[in-house]
């Protein structure tokens, strides 16, 4: 096997260093997969076009080979990026695919004001995983499974992880690292 591509996205107010992104790069890295994490603009300036700009210089680490990761805002952006460039699995974490009702959705709006190519997503990515917890305080439940239920997949639910962050004790994930070893 070649060296496998990782791309993996942060959510709002996120950055690459924060919760488990630092650790799973590192230990993807061990393994022998190049791993690719942008930073990109937020709150301030964080819309759907500006991180695409960003996205822009790390386009060509996407194949059918590659995996991506998303966390929280990272799933609704990698969804946007799915529709058009393929993957051979996709990693959500905490994601969603429309507002939330809550705080985040004015800087969240140009990710999920949009009617998603669901059929294309699939067609562009083999394989889906899903990861929620029971008591996420900024992503209901039902985002989840609306979001599993479009990409013809099932959530893997978590009890007691939060938003899966640092605050909720994610600065490891071992469960998406064996789920991402499975896919190598």
């Amino acid at each position: 096997m070649g060296k496998r591509n990782v791309l993996m996205v942060h959510g709002s107010y996120g950055n690459p260093e924060e919760n488990w992104f630092p650790w799973l790069k590192s230990e993807l890295e061990k393994i022998g997969c190049s791993v690719f994490v942008p930073r990109f603009p937020t709150p301030e300036g964080q819309t759907l076009d500006s991180w695409l700009k960003v996205f822009g210089g790390y386009e060509k680490c996407l194949n059918k080979d590659s995996l991506v990761v998303g966390h929280s805002l990272g799933v609704p952006f990698l969804l946007s990026v799915l529709e058009s460039k393929p993957a051979k699995a996709a990693f959500f974490v905490a994601g969603f695919a429309s507002l939330l009702g809550n705080r985040f959705d004015e800087v969240n709006k140009t990710f999920v004001e949009k009617d998603f190519d669901w059929k294309r997503i699939r067609k562009n990515c083999g394989k889906f995983y899903v990861f929620h917890s029971d008591n996420d305080p900024y992503v209901p439940l039902e985002k989840a499974e609306k979001l599993a239920k479009n990409l013809g997949t099932v959530i893997i639910l978590m009890k007691d992880a939060g938003h899966f962050n640092e605050k909720a004790g994610y600065t490891k994930f071992d469960l998406l690292l064996e789920r991402m070893k499975n896919e190598l």
